[in-house]
């Protein structure tokens, strides 16, 4: 058994109010229960970051200002039957726990899922949170639920805080859908896969809400979903957390499109329209696909590059054919070259909280196009100039936004450019959220007192 370091003490950072007891630093766990690789997705790669940043806070007897109080461990789901620790700094580290129950059986053939556990107790972790003052809960199975349980007995008195990273209960139903239909051979039906989706969504909603009411601070990334929370958990405990943007990786970069010819073989004398993400009904794949299909037919000479993987991957290359590259899924710094190559991000899925995916594309100098009223239009400054919204949300809808960007290069180019400068200049970077936003929920909740139960 690996042995997890103890929390180093540290001195307090400047962005907690003075009011605050300065004695003793805040050790913080982060529950991750997702399987941490380096094709990852969003969620694991937002405390990888949060992580890194953390990292780079000034040390003991440094003099600087920021998060010297800081000793964060963040728990990811680890392989069966191997503990690891990864140090970061003598304050920061990842700690990979081998799952109780894997969901691992249930994933289809690609592998396209993240990978959970929904064990009702992990024994392990449950040993190690107690050296803890702070338990941040980001999902809603094995580590959440251990949390809560071991709270709730009140051996010891944590802090619980909460953030909503995913929209679990939605993708859940979507891939609940998926293998109803692959377990009974299709005899279900649409109607009866349907059902047993939607039972699935309903029950992950009552769950995840049910942790969440365990949390003294919850965090959600938009204003839109503090208000939505704020119904059933109250506003007082209810915090922004937005996303941040690695600048030095996504940027625009004039050599990447070359690149694309001579490592994917992409073809670069036409418009690029890219997808990056799970190739899945869960991010509306099938109708991006129809919609492209829709923009060749009327005549526009446009390629597609998709990055990632999904149970619609076979039906994509169907509809697509030769104007279609698919890279499976890439690391983060081989997908930064290939926004960087591409003119124009396709992202039409309504199952995000955020949506890095928009901000690094936005970042690399794409045209982003999204539809309305989903969350991650809040990553544009100024709509139809910076990324275009599309309101009729259909495949028709989407092909007449694509052939509009497509046909006008001076329009595409200008989109391009605006996109690039509001990155610039509005998009926070990692450290700013953490500075602003994680630091002082953790340090408040953590000298408010004896923690409830």
């Amino acid at each position: 058994m690996v042995s997890v370091p103890v929390p180093v003490p540290v001195s307090v950072p400047a962005s907690v109010p003075a009011s605050v007891p300065v004695s003793v630093p805040v050790s913080v766990a982060v529950l991750v229960e997702l399987v941490r690789s380096g094709t990852a997705g969003g969620h694991v790669k937002c405390w990888e970051r949060f992580a890194e940043s953390a990292a780079r806070l000034p040390g003991p007897g440094s003099g600087g200002a920021g998060g010297a109080g800081l000793d964060l461990t963040v728990y990811f789901l680890g392989r069966r039957g191997r503990e690891r620790v990864e140090p970061l700094s003598p304050r920061v580290r990842f700690v990979m726990l081998p799952p109780v129950l894997s969901t691992a059986a249930l994933t289809s053939s690609d592998g396209a899922e993240d990978i959970s556990d929904l064990a009702p107790w992990h024994p392990r972790l449950a040993a190690l949170l107690p050296r803890h003052d702070v338990w941040h809960l980001t999902h809603c199975f094995a580590y959440a639920a251990t949390a809560v349980r071991l709270a709730r007995r009140g051996a010891v008195r944590p802090r619980v805080v909460g953030s909503v990273h995913t929209d679990v209960p939605a993708l859940a139903s979507v891939y609940a859908r998926y293998l109803a239909g692959r377990a009974t051979g299709g005899l279900l039906g649409d109607r009866g896969a349907q059902w047993a989706a939607d039972r699935v969504g309903t029950w992950l909603r009552w769950r995840r809400d049910r942790l969440l009411r365990s949390c003294e601070r919850v965090l959600v990334p938009t204003p839109e979903g503090c208000e939505e929370l704020s119904r059933t958990l109250g506003a007082d405990r209810m915090a922004l957390l937005r996303r941040g943007i690695d600048h030095e990786r996504f940027r625009p970069d004039g050599t990447a499109r070359a690149r694309l010819a001579r490592e994917y073989g992409v073809p670069v004398d036409r418009p690029l329209v890219l997808f990056a993400g799970r190739l899945d009904a869960s991010k509306r794949v099938p109708l991006l696909a129809e919609s492209l299909r829709l923009v060749r037919e009327r005549g526009r000479s446009v390629h597609t590059v998709m990055a990632g993987l999904g149970a619609e991957a076979g039906a994509v290359r169907r509809a697509l054919g030769e104007d279609v590259t698919l890279l499976g899924v890439l690391p983060q710094e081989r997908l930064a070259r290939v926004y960087a190559g591409c003119d124009v991000l396709a992202f039409p899925s309504r199952t995000e909280t955020c949506g890095n995916v928009v901000a690094e594309a936005m970042a690399s100098g794409l045209a982003v196009v999204l539809p309305e009223g989903a969350r991650t239009t809040r990553w544009l400054g100024a709509p139809g100039r910076d990324g275009f919204v599309v309101r009729r949300d259909d495949a028709r809808g989407w092909a007449d936004a694509l052939c509009e960007l497509v046909d006008q290069p001076r329009l595409l180019d200008a989109v391009r450019r605006r996109a690039a400068a509001t990155a610039r200049d509005a998009h926070p970077s990692w450290d700013r959220v953490l500075a602003e936003d994680l630091l002082p929920v953790w340090w408040g909740v953590r000298h408010q007192g004896p923690g409830a139960a």
